[in-house]
Formats: structure tokens, C-alpha cells, sequence
């Protein structure tokens, strides 16, 4: 990719605008949590690369017109969207297995496969350069996470048996995948609750603090009507067990992520699968985001297959990621889609903060490579969604086989490209934040 080359203060103005199309309407509702949000992204040039999804598809949007392996088929897959190095991590899945995969679905749409990747790759750029490796050392890792993902796609495309792939799980994953799972599997439903609730007359409750707002009657009524329609959303297999529904207590949370500053968001406290009081579910409800993808893809069909962000994002996890969380589904709440699912104990973030041996290192960045392959085929025409009416891992077979050997070098060239301009927008950001030059402010 050629980055623009632009003088500091226009790319300033541009970072500007950008930001504004993206966030101008939350920030304006809520000045503090992007205050927060941007001193997040202030710390490092990754952060800022993380907080940034809609300025890396502005500078990707002269792709839309087409682009190295994209043809009319690659061009239209399922998208994760948000695809950097920390968006890996672990859940429990709806069979109780334990799974290490792609994470945060967010950001997830439908466009080309490319964009997964090149974000990827420019995130273990901004990673291995914030770890002092080597440009040689950076191209290496670029390309295992390349050829790992073109193995695993020929291997799906030419009908691989499912045990001959198996899904990072305790009985398969190894080296910091593996340590994640066990940290995961470590963890419990018990833990989680005595770290957000209390037992008061004999029944548990959110504890007041810790992030939690106590909610008027009005708002109230509001969030349990919208938890009303979303019961119409989960698949009657989540259902067994109608008491499992029975809410407890609501209140609304402050102190999410990076991505999701300025979003109304309520935590319900629910029966869960027992009497039990340690058997409590706590689930989210937090108001869906416009993905930074959509705003470059211009097909109709794709705009006009959601009935609104919250369903966006439950369809899309669905779709790219197998055995989704059971609790998983969407609503609506002051006419704004929702995205619900479970405050899980079982999930935990791969730590990339003590992996520092580029061999090690390589290792890791191979699983993710056969982790997004594997996301990429399964949202296809086997995964229950009319969107993508094909094979989506024998479409971006046939592009990859058509070019076997300017696959990893294109992902290689990005990766350096765009890492060095992240690395410089951050520091034009950073300028413009603690001068006062973002509006709203």
C-alpha cells in the first residue's frame, strides 16, 4: 500500500475529520469517556491503532474498487472488521468447551478478506517494532501468519476433515494459547460474582461502586423491556430452562473499552441455570456501534440484511465464530439496536506482554493465522446466513492459488507501510489531543 504522504498539519485535519464522522455524536453526548477513551489511545502508538478502525478503512477505501485477490466473491465475505494482534482470547462455548479464537465481533460486516488481514499484520508491526525486533525480524513474522493462513485455507478448501483442524482447546492448543485456556479454566462463575455483587436478604444483588449506576424507575422499565425482546432472539436451545431468565437486579455500568466509549451499556443480574446463588449469570446489554467497514462498502444488500446494528453484530458472531456464547442475541432500547451477551469469567486476552523471544513469538502468530482462516470459512454458505451464497475458503483459495508467491510480500509491505504511518498519526494525535485541538473537548 502507498500511504499518503501528507504534511503533518493536513494529516492533522484529516485525523480530525475522520474522528468526527466516526464518534462526533458520542463525543458530544459524552465529552468524559472520550476524554478517557483518548488518553487510552494517547499511551502507544498500538493503542492509538486500536481506537482507530475508522481511520485505517479511510486510508484502505480506494480498495473498494478493487485491489490484489479480491474479485466479486472475496470482495463480499464476512468480515471480522477489528482483526489486530489483541483482539485473540478465550470463551467458553455453547457446548461448555472451553475455545481460544478471535474475539470482539464489534466491528465485524462484510467485505474483503484483505482488510482482515492487512490489520492485522499492521498490528504485529506496531507490536514487533514496540519490542525493538528487526524490520527482517517483523517481515518473518508477517510471513508465518501469512503462509499459516494460506495452509489452513487450501486445507478447508480441499475438504480437510474437521479432526485434521481442531479448534484450540486445552487438548490442543500449546505455548501461550494453551496458557490462556488454563488461566481461563482457572477462573469461575463464583469469582465473578463476588467481584460485582452481594448477597442482601438472602438474595444476590449488583454491589454498589465498582463501575455500577444505580438506575431511576423509568430507565429501569426501559432496560427490562428491551431484555423482554431480546428472550425473542436466542435460539430455543438457549431456553431450557425458563427460570434461568428470571432477572434479579439492573443497574448501568460505566468503564468499557476503548472501542466502545460513550455507548450506553447496563449489566442484568439473572437466576442462571440453578437455585444455586453461585449459579447467577450476569449479561450485558450495550448499545451496537456503526462499523468502520460499512461506511466504505456501498453495497445495498449488505446495509439492508440488519434490522440494525445490535442485530449486525449478533448475526455477524454468529456467523464467523462456531458455538457462539449461548447467552448471545440483541434488542432494542430507545429505538438504538443493542448487542447482549454474558459478562463471562472464562474469557481472557492472549498476553502478548511477556512474549518477547521471536521464535515464540512466530509460534503464536502461526495459530492466528490458522485461527482467522478458519473464521473466514465458516461464515459461508454453511453457516445458516444467505449474505455469502458460496465457499468462502474456496473463493480466497482460487485468489491465492492464481498468486501463490505475492501473497505474504503484499501482506509484508503493508504491514512496514502502514506501521510507520500509524506510528506517525499517533504522534500528530497526540499533539492535537494535549494542544485542545479536538473538538468538543
Amino acid at each position: 500500500m502507498s500511504v499518503p504522504q501528507l504534511g503533518d498539519e493536513q494529516r492533522g485535519e484529516e485525523i480530525l475529520a475522520v474522528l468526527d464522522t466516526a464518534f462526533g455524536r458520542l463525543l458530544a453526548a459524552d465529552p468524559a469517556a472520550f476524554r478517557v477513551k483518548f488518553r487510552k489511545m494517547a499511551a502507544s502508538a498500538f493503542a492509538f491503532y486500536r481506537g482507530t478502525a475508522c481511520l485505517f478503512y479511510h486510508d484502505l477505501a480506494a480498495e473498494r474498487r478493487g485491489g490484489p485477490y479480491l474479485d466479486e466473491r472475496t470482495s463480499r465475505v464476512w468480515v471480522h472488521g477489528d482483526l489486530h494482534a489483541e483482539n485473540f482470547g478465550t470463551y467458553m462455548d455453547a457446548s461448555g468447551r472451553l475455545v481460544f479464537n478471535v474475539n470482539d465481533f464489534d466491528e465485524a460486516y462484510v467485505g474483503p478478506f484483505t482488510w482482515d488481514l492487512k490489520r492485522f499484520a499492521a498490528s504485529v508491526a506496531l507490536l514487533g517494532y514496540a519490542k525493538a525486533l528487526s524490520d527482517a525480524q517483523i517481515t518473518e513474522l508477517i510471513t508465518v501468519y501469512a503462509e499459516a493462513y494460506r495452509e489452513r485455507v487450501r486445507a478447508l478448501a480441499t475438504g480437510a476433515k474437521d479432526d485434521e483442524m481442531p479448534p484450540f482447546t486445552l487438548d490442543s492448543a500449546e505455548g501461550p494459547l494453551l496458557d490462556a485456556l488454563r488461566d481461563a479454566r482457572a477462573q469461575t462463575r463464583f469469582g465473578l460474582l463476588e467481584s460485582m455483587t452481594e448477597i442482601r436478604d438472602f438474595e444476590r444483588r449488583f454491589a454498589p461502586g465498582g463501575g455500577s449506576v444505580e438506575l431511576d424507575a423509568a430507565t429501569r422499565y426501559k432496560v427490562l423491556a428491551a431484555f423482554d425482546g431480546y428472550l425473542e432472539t436466542l435460539p430455543e436451545t438457549s431456553l431450557a430452562r425458563p427460570d434461568s431468565y428470571r432477572v434479579k437486579d439492573v443497574v448501568g455500568r460505566r468503564g468499557i473499552g476503548i472501542g466502545s466509549a460513550g455507548l450506553p451499556s447496563y449489566n442484568i443480574l439473572l437466576e442462571g441455570h440453578s437455585d444455586a446463588l453461585e449459579n447467577d449469570v450476569v449479561i450485558y446489554i450495550k448499545q451496537a456501534q456503526t462499523p468502520a467497514v460499512s461506511r466504505h462498502i456501498t453495497d445495498p444488500a449488505v446495509a439492508g440484511y440488519f434490522l440494525h446494528e445490535g442485530h449486525r453484530t449478533v448475526i455477524s458472531q454468529r456467523a464467523l465464530q462456531a458455538h457462539a456464547d449461548p447467552w448471545l442475541g440483541w434488542t432494542e432500547l430507545d429505538g438504538q439496536g443493542q448487542l447482549v451477551a454474558e459478562v463471562s469469567p472464562y474469557a481472557v486476552d492472549l498476553d502478548w506482554s511477556d512474549l518477547d523471544d521471536p521464535e515464540e513469538i512466530a509460534a503464536v502468530v502461526a495459530d492466528l493465522g490458522r485461527a482467522t482462516a478458519s473464521m473466514h470459512a465458516a461464515a459461508d454458505d454453511q453457516s445458516g446466513e444467505s449474505l455469502v451464497p458460496f465457499s468462502t475458503e474456496r473463493a480466497i483459495d482460487a485468489v491465492l492459488a492464481a498468486d501463490e508467491e505475492g501473497f505474504a510480500p503484499l501482506l509484508v509491505d503493508f504491514a512496514h507501510s502502514y506501521g510507520a504511518r500509524a506510528r506517525a498519526d499517533h504522534q500528530i494525535f497526540l499533539d492535537l489531543f494535549r494542544n485542545g485541538r479536538i473538538p468538543g473537548l
